[in-house]
């Protein structure tokens, strides 16, 4: 013999699965909004080469070994404690630090 759900236990069937529904949606939604908002974390751009330094070395930490400026932005070469020597470039508008792909 098989039960047929009534109007009501079905009722709270939908309720539940509509909650669950929304909550995995926020949950979602805030997971994406950190994982972007991770990537627009951007610095002022730099007015000096050693204002370039510093953000060049909060983003691959390590020692800084030299700065040169190009015309638009500032290739910093910083050395990693595993010994690796990477460029980086800063924006000198933007303040956008990228690594060489190069390296």
């Amino acid at each position: 013999m098989t039960q047929t759900p009534t109007a009501s236990s079905q009722k709270l069937k939908n309720t539940v699965i509509r909650q669950f529904l929304i909550i995995i949606s926020i949950l979602l939604l805030v997971v994406s909004k950190s994982v972007f908002a991770d990537d627009k974390k951007q610095s002022p751009p730099p007015q000096t080469k050693s204002e370039a330094a510093q953000q060049a070395q909060q983003k691959v930490n390590g020692r800084v070994l030299k700065v040169e400026q190009k015309s638009d932005v500032y290739r910093v070469k910083v050395l990693q404690k595993s010994g690796r020597v990477v460029s980086v470039d800063v924006d000198k508008k933007s303040g956008k630090v990228t690594k060489d792909k190069k390296d």
